[in-house]
């Protein structure tokens, strides 16, 4: 019964602070904040959890362990490749929607141990060979331009996670604060990015090629 007990604490404390870190961030938060929304006192939520470090680790590890399997499904299913990118922006887009937190957390982790973050990573299974040799044979085939899939996957990466790393200042200078407005950019950018990505590699028509150089 007590076991049961502690689970059912520890899931509000998760709960709270997963909350307080969305609003705040790491470095805004704080532990009675969080205490407070669990409706505990600290010394009970520093028996559960010795440090903010740690709350947060744990809060991020819960998260990206959902991350991972979804993302390990689109990258290694047999999708065309631009269906695939498609359907990678859309769900990671969802997933920091969801879990905001989850970039802040990781340049946090780089800053302060870039070995820790590095370890966790790897330990999730992550291995995005499988999207790589597909974007060889995509290249091969003459279906997409010449690229790094490495370039690539960063520039897909980057591009879904800037907006939630800059938010406090996108939403204030392009948005006036409003965060109802800035979700609905956040939709909206699904599609921008997927677009965006599958143009810079899609190979161009030979009459637009002739076009572009009409001078021979």
């Amino acid at each position: 019964m007590k076991k049961v007990k502690e689970s059912a604490t520890e899931k509000i404390i998760l709960e709270a602070a997963r909350k307080v870190f969305i609003d705040k961030g790491y470095y805004g938060a704080r532990m009675q904040e969080i205490a407070d929304e669990a409706g505990i006192n600290k010394a009970l939520l520093h028996y559960y959890f010795r440090s903010k470090e740690k709350l947060f680790e744990t809060v991020f590890l819960e998260a990206f362990v959902k991350v991972v399997p979804s993302v390990l499904v689109i990258l290694n299913s047999d999708e065309p490749l631009f269906k695939k990118i498609e359907h990678f922006v859309n769900n990671y887009i969802d997933i920091l929607t969801e879990n905001p937190f989850i970039p802040g957390f990781i340049l946090y982790e780089l800053s302060q141990n870039t070995k820790r973050i590095s370890s966790l990573i790897r330990g999730t299974g992550l291995n995005p060979q499988f999207f790589i040799a597909q974007i060889y044979k995509e290249i091969e085939s003459g279906s997409i331009k010449n690229c790094d899939p490495r370039q690539l996957i960063i520039h897909m990466l980057a591009l879904c996670i800037f907006p939630f790393v800059a938010q406090p200042i996108l939403q204030a200078v392009f948005f006036k604060n409003s965060v109802e407005e800035y979700r609905q950019f956040l939709r909206e950018r699904k599609a921008e990015v997927s677009k965006f990505i599958i143009a810079s590699i899609r190979k161009q028509q030979e009459e637009e090629i002739t076009f572009s150089n009409p001078i021979q």
